[in-house]
């Protein structure tokens, strides 16, 4: 076992995976919630983190060309395509419409999502990538264009502001 962890360690080490989490400086979280008829649903925790956090308001997050990160932990179990087509539709509402980014971006979001499953997007910026992961599935997509597509599902035109506000609620 004590072999296993070690290892473990020393890969993480190589891949950089422990100094990229150190890096990161978490901006907020909050809930999404969902209303259906009188009730509301809480659907999932996000949280945002960025590497280097120039950013003080909304605008300045979704343009900052910086390494960021969303962490979806969902709430309730959820049909992957009620959340592929959320995000199809926030794009939509933000004005980003190339539907062939947004089928690739989304397509890692099949089947049943269960509760406490995670789905990461992350921006590289010396890549330029925006990464969704999902059930061990990834999808990438070039472009600071879709970056700030993407950025804008939280931070731009969204029908929780409060939900907006909570993910820059710990900006420095």
């Amino acid at each position: 076992m004590v072999k296993k962890i070690l290892l473990l360690s020393l890969i993480m080490v190589a891949t950089g995976l422990f100094s990229q989490a150190k890096d990161f400086t978490v901006t907020g979280s909050g809930v999404r919630v969902k209303k259906v008829a009188f009730v509301s649903v809480n659907v999932y925790n996000i949280t945002h983190a960025m590497k280097d956090v120039p950013a003080k308001n909304a605008a300045e997050i979704i343009a900052a060309d910086t390494d960021k990160k969303f962490t979806l932990k969902l709430m309730r179990d959820l049909d992957a395509e009620k959340i592929a087509n959320a995000i199809k539709d926030a794009f939509t509402a933000n004005g980003y419409t190339n539907s062939a980014n947004i089928n690739s971006f989304s397509a890692v979001l099949t089947g049943d999502l269960k509760e406490n499953d995670l789905i990461t997007i992350a921006y590289n910026s010396a890549t330029k990538a925006t990464t969704c992961n999902s059930g061990g599935k990834t999808s990438s997509i070039n472009g600071v264009d879709f970056m700030k597509a993407t950025w804008s599902i939280w931070f731009g035109k969204i029908d929780q502001p409060a939900l907006t506000q909570s993910l820059m609620s710990k900006i420095p």
